[in-house]
This record gives structure tokens, C-alpha cells and sequence, in this order.
């Protein structure tokens, strides 16, 4: 499988490796763990940057490796896996997960596998986790807004509550009047003793009520 491996203040160097390797490593070591490639006599301390995936296949074939300096820091997106269980939505709430990875700054040897969050403290519905609430190993530091919302409960809505706010942004037909409409009986009834009105002698414009001289 095609592959590339850049950074470092070199230029990118392509590469083949072993797809079912590649899995193996990918599936263990993820995005936000250091691994060492093997390029011929030379060891390179990478990250994986990068995955192109087939489509309709749905199997990798290409990967960016990018290669870090252990010496210095980096920023790297870490996934978050969220643990535990949350008596809110055991009491019918929907768990809605704003966020799905926080940036991270680290030396690439401190850089988390993953970021747990433990959705048991989570006791109600409206109840939330910031940013600034997670639990960062030692060594890491978050880039991300410390007051932005990772993962929270939402009540669930009962169903009368759901069919009365449709039924109230969705009038029925009956309910909707028709202006200038007229009854049967009341067009009957003004109907009565007049006598129906050529279309030719009909006023146009602003000729109404005036009566020609002619007639």
C-alpha cells in the first residue's frame, strides 16, 4: 500500500508498506501514538496523520506518516471514548456527544492514546461536561475553549408535548379565513332583483360611477 512519511524539516519520502500491518498499527496505536517505522538502515518516530479510504471498499490505500521530534511539542487531535453509565439517560434522556476529539499539546512520548470521559456524573436531564471539567493526563494540556460543551442530556420529550406544539405551528383548514368570501345565502340573497351586468358595460380603471352622457 502507498504510503509517504514528512515533517521533520525534510522533504517527503514515499513508501510502501503492508496493508495488513497497517491495520494491526492503526488499530492499536490509533492517531495520537508515537510508532517507529523501520526505512530501510533508518528508524523514524511518526505519527499517523492521514488515511485515504476506499470508498466502496472501504480498506485504506494510502497513509500520510508524519515525523515528529521527540524534543519538542505538537498539537494532535485525541479522540475522546466516553465510559461509564449515566443514571439521566437510564431515566429515558438522550446523551448527546457535542464533541468527539479535544486538540491537544504535548511532547509526542506524553501525547494520550485517548481522552476518557465518564458520563456517570451526569445525574439529570440538562446536565453537562465542559471542557474544562475533562481529565487530562499529566503532561498534556487542551487547546480547546475550556467552557465549550463536550457531551450532555437532553430531556426526552413526551409525546402529547410533541403533538401540541405541532398542532399549534399547523393550524387546520377550518381554522383559516378566507377574506372577501361570502356564504350561499348572502350571495343568493344579493343576487335577488338585480339583473346581471354585461361584461362590456363593466367600469374599467377610474371610470366607476360615472354614467356616460349618451345614455
Amino acid at each position: 500500500m502507498p504510503a509517504v512519511v514528512y515533517g521533520g524539516g525534510k522533504s517527503a519520502e514515499p513508501i510502501t508498506v503492508k496493508e495488513s500491518e497497517f491495520l494491526k498499527l492503526w488499530k492499536s496505536a490509533g492517531e495520537s501514538t508515537v510508532v517507529e517505522l523501520d526505512i530501510g538502515e533508518e528508524k523514524k518516530n511518526v505519527l499517523i496523520h492521514d488515511v485515504d479510504i476506499d470508498p466502496i471498499k472501504d480498506n485504506p490505500i494510502h497513509v500520510d506518516f508524519y515525523a515528529v521530534d521527540m524534543t519538542k511539542k505538537i498539537h494532535v487531535d485525541v479522540a475522546l471514548e466516553f465510559i461509564g453509565e449515566s443514571d439521566a439517560v437510564k431515566a429515558g434522556g438522550i446523551l448527546v456527544k457535542v464533541l468527539h476529539a479535544l486538540k491537544v499539546e504535548a511532547l509526542p512520548n506524553d501525547l494520550p492514546h485517548s481522552i476518557s470521559i465518564d458520563i456517570s456524573q451526569l445525574k439529570v436531564a440538562g446536565d453537562s461536561i465542559t471542557v474544562k471539567g475533562v481529565k487530562i493526563p499529566k503532561g498534556a494540556k487542551v487547546l480547546d475553549n475550556p467552557e465549550e460543551t463536550v457531551v450532555m442530556v437532553e430531556a426526552l420529550r413526551a409525546e402529547e408535548e410533541v403533538k401540541a406544539e405541532e398542532a399549534t405551528e399547523a393550524p387546520s383548514l377550518e381554522s383559516i379565513e378566507v377574506v372577501g368570501k361570502k356564504s350561499k345565502a348572502e350571495a343568493e340573497e344579493g343576487t335577488e332583483d338585480k339583473k346581471p351586468i354585461s361584461p362590456a358595460r363593466l367600469p374599467i380603471g377610474g371610470q366607476a360611477g360615472k354614467s356616460s352622457k349618451n345614455e
